[in-house]
């Protein structure tokens, strides 16, 4: 596993089209790699911005050539243009107890059903009522910081509490849309900012791979940790 980090010159023509577009920085990240679908693996990846710069964060099984994307939308003085660094030392660290700070963006959503007609489902091939469900994206943030409280345990970790409330920071809180075949795509966004506690390093491993929550290839998922002070 590999942890990238590129930065983004915002006032470049190429810096903003990957930054307003979700369909398009995930194909950019994408073409980082010749492999593609289970050869190369999940790929995830976050944009953080601050007030002086802008930075994108990947994470993948093969290591990535980022290249097209510093030519494009970077910095080409920088450096090489990006770093990567192997991420099995930190996840093989990883111990019950360990302390981290953390970031994600995520995409908290809620799932209800709703009555479908769905043509020839009975045995004599008459109309049957089925249920279908949908998503919709928490845009509160109340409900965005619930959203995240109820899953820690599931991702291996759980997070301090301030009178009754988890101590995170919800930020950055926005909904994007973009066109993907011809519909429209919208996504609710937020960042989470705080210092969680393993409770179970192998879940928590494993969402640092696989990702947290939905709309992983849109810029969703991807947890980082960093040393507490």
């Amino acid at each position: 596993m590999h942890l990238s980090r590129i930065q983004i010159n915002p006032a470049r023509r190429g810096g903003q089209k990957l930054l307003g577009s979700p369909q398009a920085m995930h194909a950019a990240v994408l073409s980082a790699f010749p492999d593609t679908g289970d050869d190369r693996g999940r790929v995830l990846w976050r944009v953080d911005r601050d007030q002086h710069k802008t930075w994108l964060y990947v994470t993948s099984r093969p290591r990535p050539d980022f290249a097209h994307i510093v030519e494009q939308a970077g910095w080409a003085t920088t450096q090489d243009g990006w770093d990567v660094r192997a991420y099995a030392t930190l996840l093989g660290s990883l111990a019950e107890g360990q302390n981290w700070g953390f970031r994600v963006t995520a995409n908290p959503t809620r799932s209800t059903r709703r009555a479908g007609r769905q043509t020839g489902a009975g045995p004599s091939g008459t109309s049957a009522e089925a249920e279908k469900s949908k998503r919709y994206g928490h845009v509160t943030a109340e409900q965005q910081l619930d959203w995240f409280a109820q899953r820690t345990a599931g991702w291996g970790f759980t997070v301090a509490d301030r009178d009754g409330v988890p101590d995170v920071v919800v930020h950055d809180r926005r909904t994007e849309r973009f066109q993907r075949g011809g519909q429209t795509v919208t996504i609710a966004k937020a960042t989470y900012d705080g210092v969680l506690t393993v409770t179970d390093a192998d879940a928590l491993r494993q969402a640092l791979v696989g990702g947290l929550g939905t709309a992983k290839g849109y810029g969703c998922g991807l947890l980082t940790l960093a040393p507490t002070a």
